[in-house]
């Protein structure tokens, strides 16, 4: 199999970063440790390269009667310069991928998961109709994550645009270290934060790259890898696909009731999860903390009373909790907060509690 690299490859080589294959990428890992650059991003600021995340551009008369059939969430709500979250479902109402859609003037742009962009174009492009074009231009753009509580000092000094009053998931265009580029205050670590999108080509991905390290350089800034962006998403008991939500997975079940919108008309899937929210679900996906430091792992066994309920989606060592915190699905009478729980790991049976995400910052 062929991997894609990014512009930012050479760095993260240069840099010392561990590289391993994600979706189709080769991707850092890490750099220095996933602890440090975990508590980097809670406590001041780091870089994230997340250029792998594929783009889909949706142009025409009948582009948003598009994206309504296909997402979840109500895409008529979106003004201009504003971003919101949602799910593709197939019409089981299972999980085709979670995603971010921007509402711009002339267009739609909508963030897909890396691993998911061949599967969630092909299912897209299964249900394009009318006057509206669907583009890739997933190999177009660079994608910057600059998370952290230093970040908006970090890049207010390479920018004469108001990112300041830059309302959560909203987005400006504007000139940022010399490139013209999309940014919007979103990311996946529950830190304020910025994603800077702009041409993908290494000598524009370089000068961006070297502008913000320089500018960041007073706060400690320093690049963060996936393993530290998956802790981070955790603690915030952020969903994560191919772990947390799947093609057997429905919205109700998964806590994302917040972004389906059923009345707002038909859309792929619709029926399934409207039943599922009048009849109920069997199980919930709950967050957990074990008393413990312990690190439970996807697909380990979750018991209550001695037995099996459910099993881990995702799980970590939480570096601020200093604990082990996870995800799981379990049997709908065991997902009240404050439930008892066990995860079966290295046969040890390590008590757990449900809790309601956030695990941090509550």
């Amino acid at each position: 199999m062929h991997l894609k690299r990014t512009a930012f490859y050479d760095i993260h080589r240069a840099l010392g970063a561990k590289i391993v294959e994600f979706g189709g990428y080769e991707m850092p890992v890490q750099y220095t440790g996933i602890i440090e650059e975990h508590r980097r991003v809670r406590e001041s600021v780091g870089v994230f390269d997340v250029s792998h995340m594929g783009e889909v551009e949706v142009r025409g008369k009948d582009a948003l009667a598009f994206i309504q059939k296909m997402t979840t969430n109500d895409a008529s709500k979106l003004s201009g310069n504003r971003v919101q979250y949602s799910a593709m479902c197939y019409a089981d109402g299972g999980i085709v991928d979670d995603l971010l859609v921007y509402r711009m003037a002339d267009r739609f742009m909508l963030v897909i998961n890396a691993a998911n962009t061949e599967k969630d174009i092909a299912w897209m492009k299964q249900h394009v109709a009318g006057d509206m074009q669907l583009d890739d231009r997933s190999d177009d753009f660079s994608l910057l994550a600059v998370q952290g509580p230093k970040s908006l000092l970090t890049l207010g000094t390479l920018t004469k645009a108001d990112i300041s009053s830059l309302p959560y998931y909203h987005f400006l265009h504007g000139n940022l270290a010399g490139v013209d580029m999309i940014i919007s205050r979103t990311g996946y670590t529950g830190e304020l934060g910025f994603e800077l999108c702009f041409p993908a080509d290494v000598a524009t991905g370089t000068a961006v790259w070297d502008a913000i390290m320089e500018a960041g350089a007073p706060f400690g800034i320093g690049p963060v890898g996936l393993g530290a962006r998956d802790t981070l998403r955790l603690e915030m008991g952020f969903c994560l696909y191919g772990h947390d939500i799947d093609e057997t997975t429905n919205p109700i079940e998964a806590g994302l009731g917040w972004i389906t919108k059923t009345e707002k008309g038909e859309f792929v899937g619709r029926a399934p999860i409207m039943k599922a929210k009048q009849e109920g679900v069997t199980r919930r996906l709950v967050g957990f903390v074990l008393n413990d430091r312990a690190f439970p792992r996807q697909g380990y066994p979750i018991n209550a009373g001695g037995s099996p309920t459910g099993s881990v989606t995702s799980g970590t060592f939480s570096p601020v909790l200093d604990r082990g915190i996870g995800m799981g699905y379990v049997g709908l009478a065991h997902s009240k907060p404050g439930t008892a729980l066990t995860v079966s790991i290295r046969n040890r049976e390590i008590p757990a509690e449900v809790v309601q995400p956030p695990f941090i910052g509550k």
